[in-house]
């Protein structure tokens, strides 16, 4: 069976009036957790993009883009955005129940996190609905205020991102300091840590988008160290 056939049947269950834990439960561990993770950008960035009250092209382009879906899976991914429309459950529901899915230390909700804001950015605009979502999703994620500007800076084009923003860290941290969390970010970025958490292809593709930020930002804070 492929992911978005199962995908979809794990929908249809909450469909037919399964608990949103019993159905979240039986995808705790790898390589079910790929599914959860995908059901849960599905749902949420669903909700998400009618936040500003209309659901664009672009959105639904980023979607596809975000989550890569052959010519045969088409019948299946159709049936997950339907009943992803239809409001399986609310969206804090959803975010409850992956936050306590996923250990905030492990980094995999904050890939979720990064998704979302590439479905948010797709049609050019940051809409303050959607700024809204998102902080109110991270919060229930557990991430803070700095670990929210970091992805907000590396997404939205209102401003030159801050070095320090993208890495999480304080503007008087210490080069050393910074030398870690640019080490720490690329280490959780990479393939093979990825697929232990579970994750599916498209989150480790998107990772690859955040080594750039990354690495961007720490060749800027080095470069004016030097």
């Amino acid at each position: 069976m492929s992911i978005w056939s199962r995908i979809a049947e794990a929908l249809a269950a909450l469909r037919a009036g399964e608990s949103l834990s019993n159905v979240f439960d039986r995808l705790r561990t790898p390589p079910e957790r790929s599914i959860a993770f995908t059901i849960a950008v599905i749902a949420l960035g669903a909700k998400m993009a009618k936040a500003d009250g209309q659901v664009t092209r672009d959105e639904v382009a980023a979607f596809r883009e975000v989550f890569h879906i052959p010519n045969e899976e088409e019948p299946n991914a159709a049936s997950v955005f339907n009943l992803a429309r239809q409001d399986v459950a609310g969206y804090e529901e959803y975010a409850s129940r992956i936050a306590r899915m996923f250990d905030t230390a492990e980094g995999t909700l904050t890939d979720l996190m990064e998704g979302l804001f590439y479905i948010a950015m797709a049609d050019g605009e940051y809409h303050p609905k959607e700024d809204d979502f998102l902080h109110k999703v991270a919060t229930i994620f557990g991430l803070s205020e700095r670990d929210f500007r970091s992805l907000r800076t590396r997404f939205v084009p209102d401003a030159e991102p801050d070095p320090y923003d993208v890495l999480g860290i304080d503007p008087s941290a210490t080069i050393d300091e910074a030398r870690s969390a640019w080490r720490r970010m690329v280490r959780e970025s990479h393939p093979d840590r990825m697929m232990a958490r579970g994750l599916p292809q498209e989150a480790i593709r998107m990772a690859e988008k955040r080594l750039i930020a990354v690495n961007r930002a720490w060749h800027e804070i080095s470069g004016n160290t030097a």
